[in-house]
């Protein structure tokens, strides 16, 4: 049986990110990854829309706000040591009306706050930057968004963890524990310390160690529409003022790493945790259980769920999707978009007992295990500082023991 000193569960972007910094720390730990898939990055991590955030969105005293802002210059500096694909363009915040311009002021607050780089632009500054915006007197915009190629800095973390010594167990699901012993399909596994970043499954493994009992993760679908006519009518990411009461941004207009155009996400309350499309993957137990409290989430309409859910199946409709990123700009031809591009599911955390959708990153855990509960983004933004976040949790939990010399 393999021992290691840390076992880290899920190859996505907080694994390998937790992996690479055990690593840093303790360059002499035996350290593996533990994935169920073929290879890192086959759920969210790889679907994810690639945008780095600035961090104006989260109140000062939240977790977010400290590691977005952070992450952004972390892995803004990786993409750069090692010659990784990154588009500087910038990201403007419009509003549509009066009453959104309220909006945009309590983001510029949070921005000051935050310590974040965010300008006031008029129109004339507006069409400067991207000439086919369009906004109600003024908009914000952020210097310091970018997008990235997600699997191409996946697959580097992944690249920089095996020449450190890190060991992938690919195709390896995790069945359980008997104390430190790692019940797999494949093999028994020894570990004195498990890190858990199973993403949408993260909360099941947490139960089984005692914590997060509180929680369950309920998925939205999350699609995009590539603009297919050419790679010029958008210029820069073009977001609407967002519903801070709820987890998402609204539908928005990205600029990809190679500056191609594409519109989204949705929100969509999935069925089961991996509902991609169709019956692929259904799972009839996670069918029951997700059906049982979203329908509780719309019968209290907690967290605004009835109003989300509405909102979002609508969207299904690709007229109905292009029509809301029409708000965002001055012309598009609506004939130049393809179809849904390759959808990811967000892992929501939701409080059974207060029925909230949390929106903060929670960590629980003790010296023998530790659990990401809620990653969600902007995680991958936050990737680099919150992964020392979750080693710094382990060191604690363990009495502040270790050291990088040990």
């Amino acid at each position: 049986m393999k021992h290691y000193d840390y076992l880290v569960i899920g190859a996505g972007i907080m694994g390998l990110t937790t992996a690479r910094e055990l690593k840093s720390r303790f360059p002499h730990k035996k350290v593996a990854l533990l994935e169920k898939e073929s290879d890192i990055a086959m759920h969210a991590s790889g679907r994810n829309s690639g945008v780095l955030h600035a961090g104006f969105y989260y109140t000062a005293d939240s977790l977010k706000a400290k590691f977005t802002k952070l992450g952004n210059q972390a892995l803004t500096q990786y993409c750069e040591n090692q010659n990784l694909k990154i588009n500087k363009c910038g990201k403007l915040v419009i509003a549509a009306n009066e009453q959104e311009l309220n909006g945009l002021q309590l983001l510029k607050q949070r921005a000051d706050l935050n310590g974040v780089p965010l300008l006031w632009v008029d129109e004339t500054e507006i069409k400067s930057i991207d000439p086919n915006a369009s906004t109600y007197q003024k908009a914000l915009f952020s210097p310091t968004t970018s997008t990235i190629d997600p699997l191409e800095v996946c697959h580097a973390l992944k690249n920089e963890n095996a020449r450190n010594g890190v060991e992938f167990h690919f195709n390896t699901l995790y069945k359980g524990h008997d104390k430190d012993v790692i019940i797999t399909n494949r093999e028994l596994l020894q570990a004195s310390c498990v890190i858990n970043a199973a993403g949408l499954y993260a909360d099941k493994i947490a139960h089984d160690y005692g914590f997060g009992t509180k929680y369950t993760i309920i998925p939205f679908k999350g699609m995009y529409l590539k603009y297919e006519k050419n790679k010029t009518d958008v210029v820069t990411n073009i977001y609407p003022v967002p519903d801070l009461r709820t987890p998402f941004l609204g539908v928005h207009f990205t600029k990809t790493v190679d500056g191609g155009i594409k519109i989204g996400p949705t929100a969509i309350p999935a069925l089961w945790r991996e509902h991609y499309s169709g019956m692929k993957n259904f799972n009839f137990l996670e069918f029951i259980t997700i059906l049982f409290y979203e329908a509780k989430l719309f019968l209290n309409h907690s967290s605004h769920f009835r109003r989300i859910a509405s909102d979002e199946i609508k969207k299904y409709k690709k007229s109905n999707f292009i029509s809301l990123s029409r708000k965002l700009i001055r012309k598009i031809d609506e004939e130049g978009f393809g179809e849904f591009m390759r959808p990811g599911i967000r892992a929501q955390l939701l409080n059974k007992e207060t029925l909230e959708l949390v929106q903060d990153f929670v960590v629980e855990g003790d010296h023998r295990s530790m659990h990401i509960l809620n990653a969600v983004s902007p995680a991958f933004t936050c990737s680099i500082p919150f992964a020392e976040h979750v080693v710094d949790s382990v060191i604690q939990k363990q009495g502040g023991r270790l050291t990088a010399d040990e």
